[in-house]
């Protein structure tokens, strides 16, 4: 009997000991959190609320059931969103935005009293459309394409300034792409096509002038060699043009002398004169 007393008394100390054991480990694990590298916590105190402090990266202690911490991420992260605006003449067009943004570290704090921890899924889009409306209506819809940088750079600065109202850093803001609707497309098509058809009209009026101007030269050229030509006759007599023609049958004869395919024959009936008939 005292023996089983015994080994009872030591399975309750024993299984005392490892309650005690595994609410102490419990207890110190409740009691350690971790903050990893690239983020940082905000600790919410149940009789103190948000703490100004923000904890930085390591393993760091709390008070268990009074305190809870909540981890940011303070990476720059990238955020991508479109919006639909209207430009300054009436045309709507269609834009992509990217930015990079991150928290301010010494305001998550406030970030976390006023936003929470997605700040920026609730203030990004909303000041981002706000902006683009803003600086799209101040342009014409081709103004959007030749003044692009522009664009993109007062969006920039609009951006970065809103942006801080709500303690968020944007590191890169940039407008990747831009398109507008179907008939301000098809108006600017036909437009490019009516300024070709303008500039072929204008090269064939070009072409034309120039032909009429080489036409006219050439004209007065023949008309000023017939001149001199009537002139020369009428000082020298027919002189001058049978010496042309004595000088156009040389040049032709020298063409024909030089040419292998062409066959002298005699006038009149010596073309035979040359051949025996008899065979000797």
């Amino acid at each position: 009997m005292g023996s089983n007393q015994a080994a009872v008394s030591f399975l309750t100390n024993t299984a005392r000991a490892a309650l005690g054991l595994g609410l102490g480990a419990s207890l110190v694990n409740a009691s350690l959190y971790t903050v990893d590298g690239g983020q940082r916590a905000v600790i919410f105190d149940r009789f103190r609320g948000v703490l100004d402090e923000t904890v930085s990266e390591g393993t760091h202690f709390l008070i268990p059931i009074i305190q809870k911490p909540y981890i940011f991420d303070i990476r720059t992260r990238p955020h991508t969103f479109t919006s639909t605006s209207g430009t300054k003449d009436l045309q709507m067009v269609n834009l992509t935005l990217r930015l990079l943004s991150r928290p301010l570290v010494t305001k998550l704090p406030t970030i976390f009293k006023t936003l929470g921890t997605e700040y920026d899924e609730k203030v990004l889009p909303s000041i981002g459309n706000e902006v683009l409306k803003a600086v799209v209506a101040q342009f014409n819809a081709d103004q959007l394409l030749t003044e692009r940088p522009h664009v993109s750079a007062l969006a920039r600065e609009s951006l970065i300034q809103r942006a801080k109202d709500f303690n968020i850093v944007l590191d890169d803001v940039a407008i990747t792409h831009l398109s507008y609707g179907l008939e301000f497309s098809k108006a600017v098509e036909q437009k490019q096509v009516a300024q070709q058809e303008a500039e072929r009209s204008k090269y064939v009026v070009m072409k034309a002038e120039q032909e009429k101007r080489a036409a006219v030269i050439r004209a007065e050229g023949e008309s000023e060699a017939a001149k001199l030509i009537s002139d020369a006759t009428a000082a020298a007599g027919m002189g001058l043009i049978e010496l042309r023609r004595i000088e156009a049958s040389r040049e032709n004869a020298a063409t024909l002398a030089r040419s292998g395919n062409v066959m002298y024959l005699p006038k009149g009936n010596n073309m035979l004169l040359a051949l025996n008939p008899t065979g000797r």
